[in-house]
């Protein structure tokens, strides 16, 4: 009698579990399958917050936003609040007419502020009275980080090495194409820069520094990476290293290249 019993139970334990496969919701699958997932939304990859900030754009092209830091405006006082020359002193270019005008022979200006990832607007002039050629014409440099030189020159039916002429990363890159205006015209660059970064290895990139430059806003230089420091003789891989943020620097390669609304946006 126990052993019908025992029988009896284990009977209508398996019709209990039956009757619950088979009542099961269609959407859980079958036995062994994992359940479906749910259905995709719009709502679903839509990201609200936090919300995106707020820059007001200048009000002309080229004229700097509202987050921007201002580096040159055209007066002797944020001349002397911003700059300096090589050695920290204040430096001996010239404000005139509103434009910061290298003189020859007093160094390299550079700014106070150091900067890690930026964008760059800067607007250029070499002079209206040709004089020299190649190299010689209309000579300068905006180094990031004090480091990588983005080339100036008078690059306007005037032959020089591909890699040394306005837009060039100088003896790196050759610009895409050449942009350049007149003597004696305005020129602008629009420069977007990322820094390196290194790793335990103090002599090599983690991550190469990039450069991205507009000329008069055509695109010269596309997200380039870069070899090294720039260098005059020498291979740049060989003379890398290890550094933080840097100034920006204008070179003074001994021609009266003038410089106007210059601003910095940190990234």
């Amino acid at each position: 009698m126990k052993k019908l019993f025992t029988i009896s139970l284990m009977l209508l334990a398996i019709g209990v579990v039956t009757a619950q496969q088979q009542t099961r919701p269609a959407q859980q699958g079958q036995p062994g399958q994992l359940p479906q997932p749910a259905r995709m939304t719009p709502e679903m990859t839509e990201i609200w917050e936090p919300e995106v900030p707020i820059v007001e754009p200048g009000a002309q092209p080229g004229m700097p936003p509202s987050d921007a830091i201002i580096l040159f405006d055209g007066s002797e006082a944020l001349l002397n609040k911003e700059w300096e020359d090589a050695r920290g002193n204040p430096t001996k270019w010239i404000v005139k007419n509103g434009e910061l005008v290298c003189v020859k022979g007093s160094g390299p200006i550079k700014t106070k502020r150091k900067f890690t990832d930026f964008q760059l607007h800067i607007e250029w002039k070499t002079p209206s009275e040709v004089t020299g050629e190649g190299q010689g014409r209309g000579n300068s440099g905006v180094y990031l980080q004090e480091l990588y030189e983005v080339q100036i020159l008078d690059s306007y039916n005037n032959r020089t090495y591909r890699n040394g002429q306005a837009g060039s990363i100088y003896k790196q890159y050759a610009p895409l194409v050449n942009a350049s205006r007149k003597p004696g015209e305005w020129q602008t660059y629009d420069i977007i820069y990322t820094a390196p970064r290194f790793g335990n290895d103090s002599t090599s990139y983690f991550t190469p520094p990039r450069v991205t430059v507009l000329h008069n806003g055509v695109l010269i230089q596309n997200n380039v990476s870069l070899r090294g420091p720039t260098l005059y003789i020498g291979i740049p891989e060989y003379s890398i290293k290890k550094h933080g943020p840097g100034s920006i620097l204008l070179q003074d390669h001994g021609n009266p290249v003038a410089f106007r609304n210059i601003w910095v946006r940190e990234l």
